[in-house]
């Protein structure tokens, strides 16, 4: 009777089981226990390596809270993530994970929703929009106007997979670089996506405007990337603790202009080091347009391309003062409010269909009047 009470779940733990735990099973308020036993061959595996390999749609930060929460019991105790099993035990999971509340908060932000569907959903961040906050309060200013808060606001579920400041968040965007991001709307799908990145296969492909023309027509950058020792908000290949880093480039079109010399490129990278592009193109002497961290210009003058064929660079600080006191200076000069990098195409396996989705995104509108303000100039 007690036994019927509790609507207990019996599933063995061999590879070869037909219906393995799921999510839903596992988490599911109406059924809040599962029972998993242990076979005589499985002696030896951790209780949180077990978990993982048994319940497939369920994350291993879930799993991890699961057994720190205490959910999670071995023959009737509670046991640590780290105890071996010997075979024969029973495991339980007597309730659901009681997460943290979420610091950040939903807000009503357009966003512009290329694809959807239960599992994923694909989004054309703008420019200017952090992908999410830092460490604080709902209230802190800082938590406000994120890609986070306007997912929560448009989406019932988001993956919780990666922590309280950062649901649905597979991977990111800089800042100030617009385009394609892909958000995972439960644990299931974040974990799936999250092993695609591991083993490098999603393609994404980015165009970005550089300073300079590429002596090649294309070129492969292996470079490490850690932090710069001095400039903590800056990226290097001299980093320390670099981490190994690869980006394909080719050349789309050469812009010559009195601004000075451009090249649009197309950019697909192997890792997805913080930075990397920004960090890779300006270690090889072509930074991004508007990417002023990494050296670019803060603004372009009409005599650039003339000084730079004389090999006198123009004193960007001076010309930037020029724009700021003098209006007529102001007109003549050119800048970009950010950086010219722009996720333009990304391509993934659907993590519940199997499915190969490839995605795309127009280089948005300021992008586009700025190459045509170059290439009018020409």
């Amino acid at each position: 009777m007690k036994d019927s009470k509790r609507r207990r779940k019996s599933v063995q733990a061999d590879v070869g089981a037909p219906q393995p735990a799921t999510a839903e099973q596992t988490l599911a308020p109406h059924d809040p226990l599962v029972r998993i036993d242990v076979l005589r061959e499985q002696a030896g595996v951790r209780l949180d390596q077990f978990l993982v390999s048994r319940l497939p749609e369920v994350s291993r930060v879930r799993v991890q809270q699961l057994l720190e929460q205490q959910k999670v019991l071995l023959n009737g105790s509670s046991a640590k993530p780290s105890f071996r099993l010997k075979g024969g035990e029973c495991v339980e999971i007597v309730g659901q994970v009681q997460p943290a509340p979420l610091r950040a908060v939903a807000e009503d932000i357009p966003l512009d929703v290329i694809y959807e569907d239960r599992d994923v959903a694909v989004i054309n961040k703008p420019a200017g929009m952090l992908v999410h906050a830092g460490a604080g309060t709902g209230d802190d200013p800082r938590n406000r106007g994120t890609l986070v808060n306007a997912l929560l606001h448009r989406f019932a579920a988001l993956s919780e997979a990666g922590g309280e400041l950062r649901p649905g968040i597979v991977h990111r965007l800089d800042k100030d670089t617009s385009g394609l991001l892909v958000v995972a709307k439960n644990d299931f799908a974040h974990r799936k996506l999250g092993e695609q990145f591991s083993d490098r296969k999603i393609s994404k492909r980015y165009l970005g405007l550089v300073h300079g023309w590429p002596k090649a027509e294309a070129g492969t950058i292996s470079a490490a990337i850690g932090r710069d020792r001095l400039h903590r908000t800056r990226m290097t290949t001299r980093g320390t603790q670099a981490r190994q880093a690869v980006s394909h480039y080719k050349v789309i079109e050469r812009i010559t202009s009195p601004y000075g010399r451009f090249a649009l490129l197309e950019v697909k990278i192997e890792t997805g080091r913080t930075h990397q592009i920004r960090v890779h193109l300006s270690s090889i002497g072509h930074p991004v347009v508007g990417d002023t961290l990494y050296g670019a210009p803060q603004v372009l003058s009409p005599h650039s391309l003339t000084r730079e064929l004389a090999g006198s660079p123009i004193s960007l600080r001076t010309e930037a003062k020029k724009a700021r006191s003098k209006p007529a200076a102001a007109e003549s000069v050119l800048s970009l409010p950010r950086n010219f990098l722009h996720s333009a195409e990304i391509e993934f396996t659907h993590p519940r269909t199997g499915r190969r989705l490839r995605l795309q995104a127009p280089l948005p509108a300021d992008l586009e009047q700025f190459l045509h303000r170059l290439r009018r100039s020409d």
